[in-house]
């Protein structure tokens, strides 16, 4: 089985240069699953419905939405209530009972199931949100007697050491856990010994002349001023960079990683 993820849809050059790359890489590797995050793709902000219906038409399977979820929450609140989003938010929010949206996402495909969990770091982040290892192991225990295929984690995060924890605690217990925030695809993809594999970040699919997705003359000031007072534009540079990771797995084990890096012109 392989699954096929990208990351960081960032604005309208990542959401058309998606659009341009994802047939071709489908028809190359031909995956089962198809697994995206959108956190800023509407705007360097949290998806709307209108991109989400527009991303789910791509063959996506899941979108997961990190700490961004509710930037734009008026337009995409209805989307996250419905049975058949294909939009998750974070697992590890506090007063889970009265958040719209599901924190995971379990999918069928020709008899094989995949389970897509959503986690957010207590460190360094915007949102107060309860300990992510306590919780995945809460949520793993709800589908012990279930049978699931394969089960990947997307852990966002800032610092290294809370992923590689994270993957020593679920190592064979889960085929894939990941972790994405610094905005740079890493070279420390790593299978452990039960077969779980790791990557520190898989990047984003972004305009390649800008920073994290933004116009450089837009962010000039708050790097020689230090003050965060400019509005931030979008990049509209045509050349982009979309980064992927390609996972095969057998038996619930990661047995082989693809790292993908495309760069292009709209």
């Amino acid at each position: 089985m392989k699954i096929l993820i990208f990351w960081d849809v960032f604005w309208r050059i990542g959401r058309r240069a998606l659009e341009k790359e994802l047939p071709i890489l489908k028809n190359k590797f031909n995956p089962d699953f198809i697994v995206a995050n959108v956190e800023n793709a509407t705007s360097g902000r949290g998806i709307i419905e209108k991109h989400a219906l527009e991303l789910g038409d791509l063959w996506i399977d899941i979108m997961t939405s990190w700490d961004h979820v509710f930037d734009n929450f008026v337009k995409i609140k209805e989307y996250l209530e419905e049975e058949d989003s294909k939009l998750i938010r974070v697992a590890n929010f506090y007063d889970d009972e009265n958040l719209e949206g599901k924190w995971y996402k379990l999918i069928e495909k020709n008899g094989k199931k995949l389970l897509v969990v959503h986690l957010l770091s207590e460190t360094f982040m915007n949102h107060k949100v309860y300990n992510p290892f306590l919780k995945i192991q809460e949520i793993l225990s709800k589908f012990e007697n279930e049978k699931i295929d394969w089960i990947v984690i997307d852990f966002h995060k800032e610092v290294t050491s809370e992923g590689y924890w994270m993957a020593h605690l679920l190592d064979s217990k889960v085929s894939f856990v990941f972790w994405t925030h610094t905005h740079i695809q890493t070279n420390d993809e790593l299978i452990f010994p039960g077969g779980t594999w790791l990557i520190s970040d898989v990047w984003m699919s972004w305009p390649l002349f800008s920073v994290i997705g933004a116009d450089f003359n837009s962010v000039k000031n708050r790097f020689l001023t230090g003050i965060n007072k400019w509005k931030i534009e979008q990049c509209l540079d045509k050349n982009y960079v979309v980064n992927w990771v390609c996972i095969e797995i057998e038996d619930m084990k990661c047995v082989n990683i693809e790292k993908i890096r495309i760069r292009g012109s709209l």
